[in-house]
């Protein structure tokens, strides 16, 4: 049934961010290229969830593809409908190639978009598309906050984003800067996309809650550094990529039972972007 799974909210509104985002902002996305993302997210996860299944089971949910689908609709930006196939369809093959046990450790959205920037000639991330206007961060943080809350995941944000801000706070007195110019770099709706959509996703990331701090505070370190000393504006994305591997190793080091899915509205549920 439709809204028993917390991921048809996600879905909801990662849609809605889209319809938003190309009717609020100057986007360059066509509604083809969406088009093209989906279909190739599920038509790959199909073929290898067909080609895997040893059991000849063949059950394929259509939510976690569509919604790496659209996550990689939000940020990749690319001249040609062959980068996005690309992208989706590394992102979805990730999930089956990268794992540990039966657990895979790459975000999906975020191995696509890496793949598609290092190994295309036209593909780009735009981590200004949604400026700095303060309703866009109120959207995401209300929307977020209660997947979060059905999740359980808020330490995850918590982390990263408390690190970072910190990070951030010693940087902006340290120069002797105004604080206007701190906020202007927290109040980025990139920045709480990714820390509210994208780093929680439960099924890629560390099982215990002292290895999702570590590792959520890790990735703000890298973050920081990658911002501030190489001026790389898409940082977040390469920090996450770069730091999602720990996941096996936290795993290792700090034992505790994955996140499964639930049919039950009261439960805990879980999306993957």
């Amino acid at each position: 049934m439709l809204f028993k799974d917390i991921r048809d909210y996600q879905i909801l509104y990662l849609s809605l961010f889209l319809v938003l985002g190309i009717g609020t902002r100057d986007w360059t996305l066509k509604p083809s290229m969406i088009l093209v993302v989906i279909a190739t997210s599920l038509a790959t996860q199909w073929f290898l969830t067909f080609a895997t299944d040893t059991e000849h089971e063949h059950k394929t949910n259509i939510r976690s593809p569509l919604i790496t689908s659209l996550g990689i609709s939000l940020l990749l930006r690319a001249d040609y409908p062959t980068t996005m196939i690309f992208a989706a369809a590394m992102a979805i093959a990730s999930k089956f190639v990268f794992k540990f046990g039966d657990k895979h450790f790459f975000n999906p959205a975020n191995f696509g978009i890496i793949s598609a920037l290092v190994l295309t000639p036209d593909a780009w991330v735009s981590p200004g598309q949604w400026g700095e206007d303060w309703w866009y961060g109120m959207l995401f943080i209300g929307t977020g906050g209660m997947i979060l809350h059905r999740i359980g995941r808020w330490d995850t944000t918590a982390a990263f984003l408390g690190f970072y801000a910190l990070l951030e706070a010693v940087r902006n007195f340290w120069l002797s800067w105004t604080w206007d110019v701190y906020w202007h770099r927290l109040m980025s709706g990139s920045l709480l996309l990714f820390a509210l959509f994208m780093v929680t996703d439960p099924r890629s990331i560390p099982n215990s809650r002292i290895g999702r701090v570590i590792w959520a505070a890790c990735i703000a370190l890298v973050t920081f550094i990658l911002r501030n000393n190489f001026y790389l504006p898409t940082a977040v994305f390469w920090a996450l990529f770069a730091i999602a591997p720990l996941t096996v190793l936290f795993d290792i080091l700090w034992k505790a039972s994955r996140f499964k899915w639930s049919k039950s509205v009261n439960s805990y549920l879980t999306f993957d972007l």
